[in-house]
């Protein structure tokens, strides 16, 4: 404790006011105090007047003295507070104060050579500090090799579980490209049976409208015949002149029997059964067809059953 307290005391004298740090190349002021060169050279350069920065004494002249003696004490300061510290960094026992000299393989800690003596570590083991430290370092290298080597294999198995990940996520998305293919063509199979069944829906349509619309015009034609009749009756029932009458009557005859048609109606319904029938499997038939070598592919229960129905249809 002593010492320590001589140390510090020491320093506290090798210590420049400006830097708070031992003195490099110490120089002295006129007034008897001591800085760094470089610290009141830099402390000067900031003032117009030269002054102490301790007392505050002004000097006319930059009058610096170099002070050998305080330079060599504050090298053999500084060494004895590098030695100090470099002691008091060393471990030392808590109980005993003393330096910690050897190892307890028994209790796994660092002892003092009275604890060694000590009732607490009666028939221990005992190894010196540095063969301790050799004999768990070479333990230490073989758990570091061994988890090197468990490293590598976790990373080998890391890489082959990507490699697995990226063949899954290759293969859903040729999947996806396939389905949305397959599905494509299907849905063209379908809008061009769509459009066929339209297009034939109404040319058949046409076919059927033309003879029922011709057979209307001819019975529209023949029902202005007769009403034009009737009008040329109702005049002759009017006509006073029994001479004229008897006469149009005569002509009247003979052109209404020249002139009798038989009319009926035209009749004909669309092809329900083709338009209205089972389309999907119609359309399942033709998929089929395009398709044919698919079925392949399924499994001899399931592709007995689509010929069955496929046959059926």
């Amino acid at each position: 404790m002593a010492l320590r307290q001589q140390v510090q005391s020491l320093a506290e004298e090798t210590i420049c006011p400006i830097c708070l740090d031992f003195f490099t190349d110490p120089v002295s002021l006129d007034c008897g105090h001591n800085f760094c060169r470089s610290c009141i050279s830099q402390c000067w350069e900031k003032k117009e007047i030269n002054s102490c920065p301790e007392c505050r004494e002004e000097f006319p002249e930059r009058n610096l003295r170099i002070n050998r003696a305080l330079a060599n004490l504050t090298e053999k300061t500084r060494k004895l507070n590098l030695n100090r510290k470099e002691k008091e960094n060393k471990l030392h026992c808590e109980k005993h104060q003393e330096e910690l000299k050897l190892f307890c393989e028994t209790d796994k800690k660092l002892i003092c050579l009275i604890c060694r003596d000590s009732r607490e570590h009666k028939s221990h083991n005992f190894l010196p500090i540095d063969e301790a430290v050799e004999i768990y370092k070479n333990q230490l290298k073989s758990s570091l090799n061994s988890l090197t080597e468990k490293k590598s294999a976790v990373l080998e198995t890391e890489q082959k579980q990507k490699r697995k990940i990226s063949e899954v996520r290759e293969q859903s998305s040729s999947l996806q490209t396939h389905i949305t293919s397959e599905f494509s063509k299907m849905h063209q199979i379908l809008t061009e049976k769509e459009q066929r069944l339209l297009r034939d829906l109404r040319g058949e349509e046409e076919r059927i409208l033309e003879r029922m619309e011709k057979n209307l015009r001819e019975i529209q034609e023949n029902l202005n015949s007769i009403e034009e009749k009737l009008s040329k009756l109702q005049k002759q029932m009017e006509q006073k002149d029994e001479l004229i009458f008897l006469k149009e009557e005569a002509f009247r005859k003979r052109r209404i029997s020249d002139e009798d048609r038989t009319l009926s109606v035209s009749a004909a319904a669309l092809s329900i059964r083709k338009f209205k029938g089972p389309l999907q499997y119609t359309a399942w038939r033709e998929m089929i067809n395009s398709i044919n070598p698919g079925i392949l592919e399924i499994p001899g229960f399931y592709r007995d059953i689509i010929t069955y129905i496929w046959d059926r249809l």
